[in-house]
């Protein structure tokens, strides 16, 4: 396949999602075996873009307080040994029309930013497993917050991180029920509810007492 593809002209983005508490372990030896990952998609596979997202191997996100140490540790020593064109998928455990879901989004987008990561994708809502749970607004909070921690330093991205993570990660067990993009989007029109807006106004109030500056 990558053969044709190269052959075809087409620009190759590799993803690779390491287990933590998988067959590599825990936080250190997950982030070694991401970087020897991420390192083959270019040397063994010829690829332009590498697409990272350690998981949870109890929880199955991203967004977790050790698959974040993991992506930023990871990414931070490939951004700072080398040119590659690093990205970052987004798995949350809530979902659409929570302030958890929009909060995971926040963090992780701040910590992606900080380590170096050109390209955040998502956002995979309620693990990505549930139909219909993803929507746009978890993507413009991606953006923003991505926006907002361009140029911070990493001492003070650790201290908001921290923050926001103490504001979900205790709802791991029993996360926020969430809404269908249907159910809180305007199917016509493609913009978000009343209800959805104000919770992400909500969401914005939150990450500004967490000491990051919309």
């Amino acid at each position: 396949m990558l053969a044709g593809w190269h052959d075809a002209g087409d620009i190759i983005m590799i993803e690779q999602m390491p287990i933590l508490g998988g067959y590599t372990g825990g936080v250190e030896e997950t982030a070694i075996c991401d970087v020897a990952s991420s390192i083959a998609t270019f040397a063994l596979f010829n690829g332009d873009i590498h697409l990272d997202g350690p998981i949870h191997i109890r929880w199955g996100v991203t967004s977790s307080r050790e698959t974040m140490q993991v992506a930023a540790h990871a990414a931070a020593a490939l951004d700072y040994n080398t040119d590659l064109l690093l990205g970052n998928q987004f798995y949350t455990m809530a979902g659409p029309c929570t302030e958890m879901c929009l909060l995971e989004t926040a963090a992780q987008a701040i910590v992606d930013t900080a380590s170096g990561r050109e390209l955040l994708s998502g956002v995979a809502s309620n693990k990505g497993t549930v139909q219909d749970k993803t929507t746009a607004l978890e993507s413009r909070i991606m953006g923003e917050a991505s926006m907002a921690a361009c140029g911070m330093a990493i001492s003070d991205v650790n201290k908001i991180v921290d923050n926001i993570l103490a504001q979900y990660e205790h709802q791991y067990l029993n996360p926020p029920q969430s809404k269908r993009f249907q159910d809180c989007y305007d199917v016509n029109d493609l913009v978000p509810s009343e209800e959805y807006l104000s919770v992400y106004d909500r969401t914005l109030e939150t990450l500004s007492e967490c000491g990051i500056d919309f």
